[in-house]
C-alpha cells in the first residue's frame, strides 16, 4: 500500500514540477517552474556579435553587462519550451519587459518565435535534435536529469556561467548549482526560484482544539521536527470517545523529499549514494519515527490526492504542500481559515528550505553560434526596475491574505533544495526503499540493503 501511494504521489509531484513551476520548482498541476505568469517573464532573445568585455568591475557585474553592438541580419530566434513563454502584458513589470524586447529586436535586427512542444514528446524531440546536430531551437528549456551528465558530457550544450553575473536578473543558484557540471554552469533563469513548499494548516481547527498558535513556533524560531511531531500528536483526538481517532494532526507521514530538503540532505551526493550521510540518516530516522509512532493519519486506499482530500474534510490539522495549492484550498474550504508555515527545520539545517526534484532552466545548444549574445538579450529584456518589493510578491499576496502566511511563504521560497530521486536515476529502487522505511523496518537495515543498488543506479548514469 505504501509503495503504491508513494509512487503515485511522486509521479504527481513530477508532473507538478514539470508543468507549473517555477518556480519554479523541483520536482515539481503546477509548480515552481513553468506555466506561471512570472515564468513567462523569462522571455528569450537572440544576438550576434561581441562578447562582453572581461574588464567589467564588480559594480558592473551587479548592474549588468555593458551594451553590445551587433546586427542579427533579420534572423528569427526560436525559444522552445513545453508551455508558452511569450511575454504577457499582464502587469507593469511584464509591460516593461515587452517594451525592452521590442526595442532589442529593432536595435539588433531579429525576430522572436516561441515554439511550444507537447510535454509528452518534449524530451525525446529535444534530445534527438541535439544529437543530430540540428537543435530544435536557439534557447531551449530543459530539465536537469535530461541533460546532466549524459548530454552535457557529449558537449551538446554551451556553458553560460561567464555571461550570467548580473544578480539583478539571473538567479545564481540555477546557473552555479542546479545546472553545474564539472565546474561550469549550463542553465540560466530569472524570476522566481520556484514554488514555496511547506505546511498548510487549518487555523479554524487549531483554535477549536485550543492549541498554541502554530505561528508562534516560527516566531520563536522553534519550528523543527520535534515541535512538528508534538503538534501533530496533540491534534490526534478521539472527539466522540468511541475509541477511534476522528481528528488527526497530519494528513500523511510520507514526507521524504521535503524532509530531505529541510535537513540539507540528498540521496545522491555528486556521483555517490548519500544514504549513509549523517544528514540523510537523520531524515530517515525522522520518517521512521513518524511511521512507528503513528503520527500521521493512516491511508484509506486512495491515490496520491488522498492527503489533500483528508485535509479538505476539515478534521486534519496539517498537510504538506506548495504555495500554489492555496488557491484550491480556499475554493474547496470556504468555511475554514487556512494558514501556511515553512516545512519544519531539520537538526542539521541552518534555515528553512523548499524542495524541487526536477529543476529546469533555459539552455543554449553548443551548435548555436554566439551564446553570449543570446544570454545578453535575455538579460536586457529582464533588466528592469520592478514595482514589487520581491519577485513573487504579487503571487503570494494573491494567494494569501494573512501577512504571516505571506512572510512564511516568502521565507520558505528563499532557498530551494534539489533532491535527487529516480527521476534522474531510472534504475534506483526509490519506491521500494521508501516503502520499507514507512513500514517501520529499522533504518540501519534498510540502508544496508539499498546502498549498493542506489550506487549501481548512480554509476549507470555516470558511466562508472
Amino acid at each position: 500500500m505504501w509503495m503504491r501511494k508513494i509512487s503515485l504521489l511522486f509521479c504527481s509531484l513530477i508532473l507538478v514540477i514539470m508543468t507549473a513551476c517555477s518556480s519554479g520548482s523541483d520536482g515539481d498541476a503546477k509548480t515552481v517552474e513553468p506555466g506561471k505568469a512570472e515564468e513567462a517573464v523569462n522571455a528569450p532573445a537572440e544576438a550576434t556579435n561581441e562578447q562582453p568585455t572581461n574588464e567589467s568591475s564588480s559594480e558592473e557585474e551587479l548592474t549588468g553587462t555593458p551594451e553590445m553592438e551587433f546586427d542579427m541580419g533579420g534572423r528569427t530566434i526560436k525559444w522552445v519550451s513545453w508551455y508558452d513563454e511569450s511575454i504577457q502584458e499582464d502587469n507593469p513589470d511584464n509591460i516593461k519587459r515587452k517594451r525592452n524586447l521590442e526595442e532589442l529586436m529593432k536595435k539588433h535586427n531579429f525576430k522572436m518565435e516561441y515554439v511550444i512542444v507537447d510535454f509528452g514528446e518534449y524530451q525525446d524531440k529535444v534530445t534527438a535534435s541535439l544529437v543530430a546536430g540540428e537543435p530544435i531551437g536557439d534557447i531551449i528549456r530543459v530539465a536537469r536529469p535530461w541533460m546532466i551528465p549524459t548530454l552535457v558530457n557529449q558537449g551538446l550544450f554551451a556553458p553560460v556561467d561567464e555571461y550570467t553575473k548580473n544578480e539583478k536578473v539571473f538567479i545564481q543558484q540555477y546557473t552555479n548549482e542546479y545546472s553545474q557540471y564539472e565546474g561550469r554552469g549550463y542553465g540560466f533563469r530569472t524570476g522566481i526560484n520556484g514554488a514555496s513548499s511547506g505546511i498548510f494548516y487549518n487555523r479554524t481547527l487549531m483554535n477549536q482544539l485550543g492549541m498554541k498558535p502554530l505561528q508562534e513556533y516560527v516566531n520563536e524560531d522553534n519550528w523543527n521536527w520535534d515541535t512538528f511531531i508534538q503538534v501533530a500528536k496533540e491534534a490526534n483526538k478521539d472527539s466522540n470517545n468511541d475509541g477511534k481517532l476522528d481528528i488527526w494532526g497530519l494528513a500523511s507521514a510520507s514526507l521524504l523529499v521535503p524532509a530531505m530538503a529541510s535537513n540539507e540532505a540528498n540521496l545522491v551526493i555528486l556521483d555517490k549514494q548519500g544514504l549513509e550521510d549523517p544528514k540523510t540518516l537523520e531524515v530517515l530516522n525522522f520518517l521512521s519515527r513518524l511511521a512507528t509512532e503513528s503520527v500521521g493519519r493512516p491511508p484509506e486506499g486512495g491515490d496520491w490526492t488522498e492527503p489533500g482530500q483528508f485535509f479538505r474534510q476539515g478534521n486534519t490539522l496539517m498537510v504538506a504542500g506548495s504555495d500554489y495549492e492555496m488557491e484550491n484550498f480556499k475554493q474547496d474550504m470556504p468555511d475554514y481559515d487556512i494558514g501556511f508555515l515553512p516545512f519544519p527545520k531539520g537538526p542539521s539545517a541552518s534555515s528553512y528550505h523548499s524542495h524541487n526534484t526536477i529543476p529546469n532552466y533555459l539552455t543554449i545548444p553548443s551548435a548555436v553560434e554566439h551564446p553570449e549574445r543570446l544570454v545578453y538579450i535575455y538579460e536586457k529584456i529582464n533588466d528592469i526596475d520592478s514595482i514589487y518589493d520581491y519577485p513573487k510578491q504579487s503571487t503570494l499576496e494573491t494567494l494569501f491574505s494573512n501577512e504571516d502566511d505571506i512572510q512564511n511563504a516568502k521565507l520558505a521560497g528563499e532557498s530551494i533544495k534539489v533532491i535527487d530521486t529516480e527521476s534522474g536515476y531510472p534504475s534506483m529502487p526509490y519506491y521500494e526503499f521508501i516503502g520499507e522505511i514507512m513500514e517501520g523496518i529499522p533504518v540501519s537495515t534498510v540502508v544496508e540493503k539499498y546502498k549498493g543498488p542506489f550506487q549501481a543506479a548512480i554509476d549507470a548514469v555516470w558511466k562508472k
